[in-house]
């Protein structure tokens, strides 16, 4: 990984100030952190996540709001998924973050009715609950950006028939936790434009059920749009905060209207 010291050519110093700029956006629109929020990173050891660590970890040296991190990198027994440990808790260290490793598993054969992507990705949702509350954690970071957003959009909108996707904060009052998404404004592009000039270390993905999953689908959905129109993740995030209910159906219930029989 490229030293943090080195000295960056301008055109990669632009670059990571836009997303830094965009990470601060997100944070202050979506009011994301809080003084004293003890936040959990989920560190798979993707690009994603590892930018994330990046970004908090920087910020995390701006005592406003005054905030602390922990990264957790959740294993599942069953999953062949080979990541270097070593790496994720010495790049975690940079920053000042503590390094967790959790490991989890589950038998995709107990529910039938799910995929095991799914199952595998719930497993590892849990793992990472389970992890938070043991550190006193109230919140959960997660990597996820504007495609991966509009990507489920697009997923939620063709599958279940519902308008509703990824917000950059969720609280879950179910577990008492709050997830956020700090990068939801930062595009997949730019996202891997960080990658290259940091020069991550690649972790080994050999999970055999990868390439079942619709999210490619809906990906390359999104490219499509694009030629339509170039700014088309930028439309669909406006079109999530300007939603015009006199526009759209409204079913009326009938159990509440009075019936005049002729």
């Amino acid at each position: 990984m490229t030293n943090m010291t080195e000295e960056l050519s301008k055109t990669d110093k632009k670059i990571l100030q836009k997303i830094q700029s965009k990470v601060k956006k997100a944070i202050n629109d979506y009011q994301l952190i809080d003084n004293d929020d003890h936040i959990l990173i989920g560190l798979s050891g993707g690009k994603d996540s590892l930018a994330l660590v990046e970004l908090l970890g920087e910020r995390m040296k701006i005592f406003v709001p005054r905030f602390k991190l922990t990264a957790v990198h959740i294993s599942v027994e069953n999953i062949s998924y080979q990541s270097d440990l070593e790496y994720l808790k010495n790049y975690a260290a940079q920053f000042g973050i503590p390094f967790v490793h959790h490991t989890t598993k589950f038998d995709d054969t107990t529910d039938t009715r799910k995929s095991t992507c799914f199952l595998c990705s719930w497993h590892r949702r849990k793992a990472l609950f389970d992890v938070a509350k043991t550190l006193n954690c109230n919140k959960i970071a997660l990597g996820h950006h504007l495609d991966d957003i509009a990507e489920t959009l697009l997923l939620n909108l063709v599958y279940q028939g519902s308008f509703g996707t990824m917000p950059p904060k969720l609280k879950m009052d179910k577990f008492d936790m709050t997830i956020i998404r700090p990068l939801a404004l930062v595009t997949e592009k730019e996202m891997k434009e960080m990658e290259q000039i940091r020069s991550y270390h690649k972790q080994v993905k050999n999970c055999p059920h990868e390439k079942d999953s619709s999210r490619r689908d809906a990906k390359n959905l999104l490219t499509e749009l694009e030629k339509w129109n170039p700014d088309v993740r930028q439309s669909i995030w406006g079109a999530m905060e300007n939603i015009k209910k006199e526009y759209l159906p409204k079913k009326i219930d009938r159990r509440f209207t009075k019936h005049v029989e002729e």
